[in-house]
């Protein structure tokens, strides 16, 4: 073991909470500084240019690797903080490691010092994003109002789930549908983070059945100059795509309208999918089980685990289809209770093994409980299961 990798491992195994990664020894190094915060489960690492920062998401054991793979020939200098001690490791132009470690002057505890540091947020303060601004979420200067600041959270919630997937897209423009977009308020996000925050080259439709809407949404993208922004009267079942569909966006389309998105992104090949179910009834109204009467007898378990077992479904489904898909608690922006978020992104091979599992566990659910899902039977149709 190296030098760097022993001062890294020592780093590692004190409990640290917070970690900066700084001096960039070169054009090789893709980032200012990395900033690396302890979360619940794992470690959150931040990685600044001088326009945008990426987020990633570090389980405990892989720290290690991941610190010495990202300083290795890239940053002269690591400063990692415990709850009562710095740790530093300087490297010098030619490469030699110093590792140091003392007392921090004035330190707080962990809890505390979690406590006072404020979030950084995808979309920060300081600058008056329009739509932000339209929805009195921002002043006219660019800051919070008081009053909306869940709203600003969830907002930021919602594109760090977007951020995740987006993070590995290798290309520079991202073509987007957002079925049942409504007065779109996260659509005009969306475009603003992809086109502002990430500099990437987007072209999105909204659509929705509702004339007046729709024709308010188009003025109000022509009025912030959001050229690539356009929407549309539409059905979600059937509409037909203008451009080859790299991501699809969904929330809270009802009952069946979330499978017929669904199913219209896996015949695009889209990407990737986030789609944020609403009104799970089909399932509640066919479940039937003799051997598993206890989650049908009462009312309410009867409505909550069919709810769940359609999105369930819903997940196993698209892994059948090839995405890795996985099922994340989401708030929407009118205080409703947390609903359940489905990201699916693409994954070049998955294993036809894995795939004849995940529809086992769907068929074999069906047969159980009576069901009959309205996404299986499009993917069926379209020969989409196998």
């Amino acid at each position: 073991m190296g030098e760097l990798e022993e001062s890294i491992a020592k780093i590692t195994a004190a409990d640290v909470y917070k970690i900066i990664i700084s001096k960039p020894s070169g054009k090789s190094s893709q980032y200012r500084k990395i900033v690396i915060e302890k979360k619940d489960s794992y470690f959150q690492a931040a990685a600044y240019t001088d326009k945008q920062v990426f987020h990633e998401n570090i389980p405990p054991e892989n720290l290690q690797d991941y610190l010495v793979s990202a300083v290795a020939g890239k940053y002269l200098q690591v400063n990692a903080w415990d709850g009562g001690s710095e740790r530093m490791i300087l490297i010098s132009g030619k490469g030699k490691v110093t590792y140091k470690s003392k007392r921090a002057e004035g330190i707080v505890s962990r809890a505390e010092s979690s406590h006072n540091r404020q979030k950084k947020y995808l979309l920060e303060e300081g600058t008056a994003i329009a739509p932000l601004v339209d929805m009195g979420i921002f002043t006219a200067e660019g800051k919070v109002v008081r009053s909306m600041y869940d709203k600003f959270r969830q907002i930021n919630r919602f594109l760090e789930v977007v951020e995740d997937a987006v993070r590995e897209y290798p290309y520079g423009h991202l073509n987007v549908i957002d079925f049942g977009c409504g007065k779109s308020y996260l659509t005009f996000i969306l475009y603003y983070y992809f086109s502002e925050v990430r500099g990437m080259d987007v072209q999105m439709v909204g659509l929705d059945l509702k004339e007046d809407v729709i024709r308010n949404c188009n003025a109000a993208a022509e009025k912030y100059g959001y050229r690539n922004l356009r929407f549309e009267i539409g059905d979600i079942n059937g509409y037909q795509a203008a451009f080859p569909v790299d991501m699809v966006v969904t929330l809270h389309a009802c009952d069946t309208a979330t499978d017929f998105a669904l199913y219209n992104a896996v015949l695009w090949n889209a990407k990737m999918i986030f789609s944020v179910p609403c009104c799970q009834h089909e399932l509640n109204r066919q479940i039937q089980t003799e051997e598993l009467r206890l989650l049908t007898r009462y009312g309410i378990v009867k409505e909550r685990f069919s709810a769940l077992a359609t999105d369930a479904i819903r997940a196993n489904l698209l892994a059948v289809c090839g995405y890795k898909t996985q099922l994340l608690e989401f708030i929407d922006f009118a205080h409703t209770p947390k609903n359940i978020l489905i990201r699916a992104v693409q994954k070049k091979a998955v294993p036809r093994a894995v795939k004849e599992n995940y529809l086992k566990e769907v068929e074999r659910a069906m047969e159980e409980f009576h069901l009959s899902p309205t996404l299986y039977g499009l993917l069926k149709e379209a020969g989409k299961l196998g």
